[in-house]
């Protein structure tokens, strides 16, 4: 007979003895995860190691502050560089309030078997999917031919587009609903990681739930609120889809100080170059240079949430 523990037999002497089979050791499972993260180290080390040997000689002060010149084939990608911090830092203003407003409505006032709640919960995981060149017309539809052409029509009637243009605000604005689902998922995750029993004392010391979702439940949930917002970051910084409807151009003489400006942006700057400079090979140093920026800017941004975060979890562990 077998049973949960091995396998029970009876012996020449009828009497009965428990066996235990051995477990499996997991080897082959091992193994395999082992490969794949070998796999993966390696060709994330050659494209990482390509893009610094190819674009590390042209990086230097000039570069990196000074605008493109002669068709984008010598200068710099100071305006990029600027384009795309400004652009990141107006889509995480927009994106984590509403996404973390959005995340303590779904888990602390809505009942999860509502029809109402899944109808939110699918159409955030539907968000989520739908292709970034979608949120691209999306943008230009609504930001820029809705909202920002009903502006115009009502403050600027006849003075020519001032909000109904392509512009940095709307950029960031479409970028921010491509990364919302993101933050709400990361969010809600921080607040189902809380204990039910930290809501309960603080409701039992006379509390009301306004009070201890600000004074208990966001604290405590601020480096997952955080996870959130560099995850929303390292997808926002790279998506060039959206933004090539939405305010990103071509070139610029200057840098954006306006919310209805236009920008350079370092991921279609890339792009750009790439796909339409007439001597690719002429442009390929910068190219590469440009995408070695790119990835030290993201790092650098995720870095910095990253400093921020660990040093809010270290001062509520000494709390």
């Amino acid at each position: 007979m077998v049973t949960a523990a091995g396998e029970i037999r009876t012996t020449p002497s009828g009497t009965t003895k428990l066996e235990f089979k051995p477990k499996s050791s997991g080897m082959i499972p091992r193994g395999l995860t082992l490969a794949a993260v070998i796999i993966i180290t390696i060709m994330l080390a050659l494209i990482l190691g390509n893009i610094a040997i190819s674009g590390s000689h042209i990086i230097s002060w000039e570069f990196l502050t000074s605008p493109p010149e002669n068709g984008m084939e010598s200068g710099g990608i100071g305006p990029a560089i600027f384009g795309t911090v400004a652009l990141v830092i107006l889509m995480t203003i927009a994106v984590v309030p509403i996404g973390v407003l959005t995340a303590i409505y779904l888990h602390e006032f809505t009942r999860t078997t509502s029809f109402a709640t899944r109808m939110v919960r699918l159409a955030i995981t539907n968000l989520a999917g739908v292709p970034s060149i979608v949120f691209g017309l999306f943008g230009l539809g609504f930001f820029i031919g809705f909202i920002g052409n009903g502006i115009d029509s009502v403050l600027y009637s006849g003075d020519g587009p001032v909000w109904g243009q392509p512009a940095i605000i709307w950029a960031s604005l479409t970028l921010a609903i491509l990364t919302l689902p993101v933050v709400i998922v990361a969010t809600e995750e921080a607040l189902r990681s809380i204990p039910q029993e930290l809501r309960d004392a603080s409701l039992a010391l006379g509390a009301t739930r306004l009070q201890t979702i600000r004074r208990v439940i966001l604290p405590e949930a601020l480096p997952g609120i955080l996870t959130g917002a560099i995850l929303a970051i390292s997808r926002g910084a790279g998506e060039v889809a959206p933004i090539m409807f939405t305010g990103a151009a071509y070139y610029l003489p200057f840098l954006p100080s306006k919310l209805t400006d236009q920008f350079m942006e370092l991921g279609y700057h890339i792009y750009v170059m790439a796909t339409q400079s007439p001597d690719v090979e002429a442009t390929k140093p910068i190219l590469y240079g440009t995408v070695l920026v790119l990835l030290a800017l993201t790092f650098l941004l995720n870095f910095t949430a990253i400093l921020i975060r660990s040093r809010i979890r270290s001062k509520r562990a000494h709390v």
